[in-house]
């Protein structure tokens, strides 16, 4: 078995990959860190800073091509990159990233978070999986994107305890079965409309109680990539935690996967 083989049977069995510093990734971040720090601060953008100034939600703002290409950096590459290409056939079109940024002091509640929200979210570390919607009064849940997978990419430098990305180790194992069970034999014009919170209430408590809690704190050049049914969340930021002036700041890219549910619950891995 090769390095290859074996890398890939480490993110079936356990829903993520740490991948070592790579200095293309490390060359694309030189770019892709001020052109975060821009959108940060663009006006445009205030909406998303959350939680009492303590997460900057950032969907969709970071202003790259879909080859990943941003103010002149050259297009993604990488192990990371290698690796998406041998499991999904080729590095599909990049939405514009995600660009998280959690300060000192997170988590502090979101606007118009319950008190149980806003508890889960500290003690929880928010975690959830990927794609599923809450909609409507009660909230209720729904996939309404499902990804192809998560890709992470560090920004700035923060020490371990600074609000670093949390991963349930084997949850997309437990998620998959309990989707499966909803979806299956279902139309993709009846999946968008099927209500999976009961559903996915439970499979989270599976996990919560089978499932080893990981933490991830990646740094600059390295890059994190989750399973799409993999539970994560984000951490507190512990007291006296450092980072750099921008806060803990990570580029996602979550590409939907063009199959749609059925695709989503089907590929492997």
């Amino acid at each position: 078995m090769g390095p290859d083989d074996a890398q890939l049977l480490a993110f079936e069995r356990n829903g993520w990959l740490v991948f070592a510093p790579d200095p293309s990734l490390l060359h694309w971040g030189v770019h892709a860190r001020p052109a975060a720090r821009a959108a940060v601060a663009d006006p445009a953008h205030a909406r998303w800073l959350d939680c009492d100034g303590t997460w900057f939600v950032g969907v969709d703002v970071l202003p790259n091509d879909p080859r990943g290409r941003v103010a002149g950096s050259p297009p993604l590459a990488g192990a990371a990159v290698r690796f998406i290409e041998r499991c999904y056939g080729a590095l599909p079109p990049l939405h514009p990233a995600q660009v998280s940024v959690t300060y000192p002091g997170y988590p502090r509640p979101r606007r118009g978070e319950s008190e149980p929200a806003a508890r889960y979210r500290q003690v929880r570390d928010a975690a959830h999986v990927d794609g599923l919607r809450a909609i409507g009064e009660p909230r209720r849940r729904y996939l309404c994107e499902p990804h192809g997978f998560i890709l992470g990419l560090p920004l700035s430098r923060a020490a371990p305890k600074a609000s670093p990305l949390v991963v349930w180790e084997g949850s997309h194992h437990i998620m998959r079965a309990a989707f499966t069970g909803v979806f299956a034999d279902q139309t993709p014009e009846a999946c968008a409309d099927i209500d999976v919170t009961d559903i996915y209430v439970a499979a989270r408590k599976r996990v919560f109680e089978r499932c080893r809690r990981v933490a991830l704190p990646v740094q600059p050049g390295e890059a994190v990539l989750l399973h799409r049914m993999a539970l994560h969340g984000v951490a507190p930021w512990d007291d006296g935690a450092r980072a750099d002036p921008e806060g803990r700041m990570i580029a996602y890219f979550r590409p939907e996967m063009p199959g749609g549910i059925a695709q989503w619950l089907g590929a492997q891995p």
